[in-house]
């Protein structure tokens, strides 16, 4: 089993002055496929507003994403975001505190 390297991006400026925010979890190169992706903010999980992508295969090697869609209005309430990867009894978490990526 390969595990997966996640990215946890932050939603963009221009998004946010938009009103709203996603914030993507991008997995790259693990195999076999069957990652999941859970999403919390500040430690409670998330389900509403997630998107997932489909796993695409490439050389043996899987990739996928999640997104998390927030209003502003919901970012800007919570400050420890989470992305959960499960990937076959291994799990990782990647983080991101709002407060770091005000700029």
């Amino acid at each position: 089993v390969d595990s997966a390297g996640v990215s946890l991006l932050p939603p963009s400026s221009e998004q946010l002055s938009g009103g709203s925010a996603t914030l993507a979890c991008l997995l790259t190169g693990y195999s076999p496929q069957g990652a999941v992706v859970s999403w919390e903010v500040d430690g409670t999980a998330v389900t509403e507003g997630v998107l997932d992508s489909s796993e695409e295969e490439k050389s043996g090697r899987y990739s996928s994403s999640s997104t998390l869609s927030l209003s502003r209005e919901r970012w800007m309430k919570g400050e420890l975001y989470s992305c959960k990867v499960l990937h076959h009894a291994h799990s990782q978490i990647q983080s991101l505190r709002r407060s770091q990526c005000e700029g």
